[in-house]
């Protein structure tokens, strides 16, 4: 009996596998004729096959040959999308192509977005995450979290890849760049005799988990460390040079190790190689950028980055950091650190302090971006904005690691103020952060915001704007202390003082909004030169 099956593409029939067996036990003659029927199907089957590939018509194929080449071959079972170690990128399918249609490998002009699973392999050889804030999971999760909410299929995804030394060597030393970014097997390719000298001179610490660090907080793993950081600094760089080029509308770049702490000779508070600066260094030397605005918004002063732009009129450093009269990590980030020689003005600290009773929130920093912040961002009038996007000031993390109450939505508010700058040009980087759901809400904010997604705010300015001193309820103020420098602008220090740290009760009205507004406005003032 014969039971006639066709190819699935091609329509044409097929002998089945078991019928071939049973040849051999048939006379000659009949193999004969079965032997002939086979090879007119292969010679059609050939045919047809060539013909659909000159239409650009995808095939499905396999090694086999039976009727398992038809159904085309199984795909291994994946993680669930909800999984944290969802991480692995999907390829697309092959999208079916017509005669005279072509298929474009350029980018969409919309948001980017850079990770690579690289960067997860620093991990403290302990082997124990729970003793270190800043591990692989914190990539993991937002990364995932965007495929969740469906943001990764509208962004384009671009490949990852590792800082030259050079490019390194644009912000940090010859010898910090041959310490930390260099491992036994890429060691190999340099000059010995330099490398000697060099890597006797490192300093490391046992840290309590029985692991190596530089310091008590910052890592070090001798084999992924140095290509997980060179891999964070590339890939800022890469993301940068597309959206300033005009080939991305935007960008968020899914990172890690951090950054902004490092400064040109030495590695701290888990950075090591200071990406944004690296990059804000390569669009000026490499796509002569004129003037680059960097907005560090973690909980955490950027001291790295301040020291490397602190005399260069070009860059305008602009931080919001818990200063507590530098009493909290690093310690710098002071009022009076305004820059020096040419650069003198354009480094702008919003140092608060008052500690955590209460805690700063989104009503401190929309008053300090509506009041500060952008004005003096749109009277520099940037080419590109880069953004050290920082969480740790997100509801939810712990004391130590900053204590801030600042909202997801927040986020997304202060990211839409920035697209107003730079004709959208806008690239965030991650920093700090360390408590999962808060960065997950957080980043999935911003990248929602930089591709336009509308999220409601509830009347955000009258709810958040400040507490204005009632003197009938006795509920506290806000009072800006302003310094007036020479250069491109003031430098104000941003302090809070509370007779009562209760802030429970009616919220300010629309004049006692309007009030602080102009009070505020009418404190600052713009020197230009």
């Amino acid at each position: 009996m014969y039971i006639k099956i066709t190819d699935l593409v091609t329509g044409v029939p097929v002998l089945p596998y078991y019928s071939l067996k049973i040849c051999a036990h048939l006379p000659i003659k009949t193999r004969t004729i079965f032997a002939s029927l086979l090879w007119e199907q292969q010679k059609q089957l050939q045919q047809l096959h060539r013909q659909m590939e000159t239409l650009a018509v995808p095939m499905l194929r396999s090694g086999g040959g039976g009727v398992g080449s038809a159904l085309g071959v199984h795909r291994p079972l994946s993680r669930t999308q909800s999984s944290p170690a969802s991480t692995s990128l999907t390829l697309p399918e092959k999208p079916l192509s017509l005669p005279g249609q072509e298929v474009s490998s350029k980018p969409r002009f919309t948001t980017g977005l850079v990770y690579d699973s690289q960067m997860l392999k620093h991990q403290c050889t302990c082997g124990d995450n729970s003793s270190h804030p800043e591990h692989a999971g914190r990539i993991q999760s937002i990364w995932s979290r965007l495929q969740e909410r469906g943001l990764r299929g509208q962004c384009e995804s671009i490949r990852g890849r590792k800082a030259t030394l050079e490019e390194l060597q644009s912000v940090h030393t010859e010898k910090h760049v041959l310490l930390y970014g260099t491992n036994p097997l890429n060691r190999l390719k340099l000059d010995n005799r330099k490398l000697a000298g060099i890597l006797s001179q490192r300093m490391f610490v046992m840290l309590p988990c029985r692991g190596v660090g530089v310091d008590n907080d910052t890592i070090w793993n001798e084999s992924h460390t140095s290509t997980a950081s060179r891999m964070a600094a590339g890939s800022v760089v890469e993301l940068a040079f597309r959206v300033a080029k005009g080939e991305l509308k935007n960008g968020f770049a899914v990172v890690r190790p951090p950054g902004h702490h490092a400064d040109p000779s030495n590695p701290m508070g888990f950075c090591y190689f200071n990406s944004v600066a690296i990059a804000a260094r390569q669009l000026q030397h490499k796509l002569s950028v004129s003037k680059i605005l960097i907005v560090d918004w973690d909980v955490h002063h950027g001291n790295g980055t301040q020291e490397v732009f602190y005399s260069d009129p070009n860059v305008l450093y602009m931080s919001l950091h818990r200063y507590d009269d530098g009493n909290f990590f690093p310690g710098s980030g002071s009022p009076a650190e305004v820059g020096s020689g040419a650069g003198e003005g354009f480094n702008v600290n919003v140092a608060w302090t008052g500690g955590l009773d209460p805690p700063m929130g989104d009503a401190e920093y929309l008053a300090a971006f509506r009041t500060v912040v952008m004005p003096i961002a749109q009277e520099f009038s940037p080419d590109v904005v880069l953004v050290s996007a920082g969480f740790d000031a997100a509801e939810g993390n712990p004391a130590p690691l900053g204590g801030y109450k600042v909202s997801a939505k927040c986020f997304s508010f202060l990211t839409r103020q920035l697209m107003s700058l730079a004709g959208g040009r806008v690239v965030l980087a991650l920093e700090g952060g360390h408590d999962l759901t808060a960065i997950c809400d957080a980043s999935e904010a911003c990248v929602s915001a930089l591709l336009g997604i509308q999220v409601r705010h509830a009347g955000i300015w009258t709810f958040c704007v400040c507490v204005l001193q009632d003197k009938r309820r006795r509920r506290g103020n806000i009072y800006f202390s302003a310094e007036r420098r020479p250069g491109f602008c003031g430098m104000w220090g941003i302090s809070r003082g509370f007779e009562r740290s209760d802030r429970r009760g009616n919220f300010p009205t629309h004049r006692e909004v309007w009030e602080i507004s102009r009070h505020l406005q009418s404190a600052i003032r713009f020197k230009l030169n």
